[in-house]
């Protein structure tokens, strides 16, 4: 695992050091002291797990997980760190978009434990996300069979019409969740992805449905990495669907 890199963040320099001597056994290892020097190394370098104490002068844990996110600088799972120990706030951590929480003072094999099943997860969502978009090859843009269907029992003016609607409804799908990955609302992006499997399934646009089912599963099973990138290509797959629809010898005979 030396080939994994954890970022630790700590204003407290005897934490650092203890911090330092646990995971260095296993991982290489960097540290900062507060959340404005956490900013600055992951603009530089690239990390597996991220742990930020959360009371940081400067710029405290909860605020650097936000500017991480806002900013898209990692992907990499964040860990809250904290003398805090209830389960309430373990609960409040994760709800404020940590991935895991460590409670103070540090067990070495609680630690090493949770690091080492965030690089776990994160890699295998990672091949997860990678594979989602290769087997469209032989999934129809547009089903011509659902077509027929619905032109059995309308005019193709209103079927034009149903189409243009959600062509409309796609875009502005896309637009709220290009501003949503900003603030890293996933759970937001997830019920966009999940409205756009839906239209998409029932108007037959396969290839769009089969890629938003295997995104939104991924997004609310917590698998963020290559997100971006997956959603640069729905928005690929939206555009040829469009430039099959425009040509459709179905509806423009």
């Amino acid at each position: 695992m030396k080939n994994k890199k954890v970022l630790m963040a700590d204003d407290n320099a005897l934490n650092r050091r203890v911090f330092q001597n646990i995971i260095s056994q296993v991982y290489q290892y960097d540290i900062a002291e507060n959340g404005k020097e956490v900013i600055q190394k992951l603009k530089n370098d690239h990390f597996d797990v991220i742990l930020l104490d959360i009371q940081m002068p400067q710029l405290d844990g909860i605020n650097t997980l936000k500017a991480i996110k806002e900013n898209q600088l990692s992907n990499a799972p964040i860990v809250a760190v904290s003398a805090f120990a209830e389960t309430k706030d373990r609960e409040y951590f994760l709800s404020a978009g940590f991935d895991d929480f460590i409670s103070k003072p540090i067990k070495p094999k609680q630690l090493l434990e949770t690091i080492n099943y965030l690089i776990k997860k994160s890699d295998s969502s990672e091949n997860n996300n990678q594979n989602i978009g290769t087997n469209l090859e032989d999934t129809a843009v547009l089903d011509h069979n659902v077509l027929v269907k619905l032109l059995k029992f309308n005019s193709i003016e209103n079927i034009k019409l149903v189409y243009d609607d959600f062509i409309l409804e796609t875009e502005k799908l896309l637009e709220e969740m290009e501003y949503l990955f900003k603030y890293g609302d996933y759970q937001e992006i997830g019920e966009k992805l999940h409205i756009i499997k839906g239209n998409s399934g029932t108007l037959g646009a396969m290839q769009l449905f089969a890629f938003s089912q295997a995104f939104e599963r991924n997004i609310k099973s917590g698998n963020f990495n290559n997100s971006l990138k997956d959603y640069i290509y729905l928005k690929t797959l939206f555009e040829t669907f469009k430039e099959h629809y425009q040509s459709s010898e179905y509806l423009n005979p």
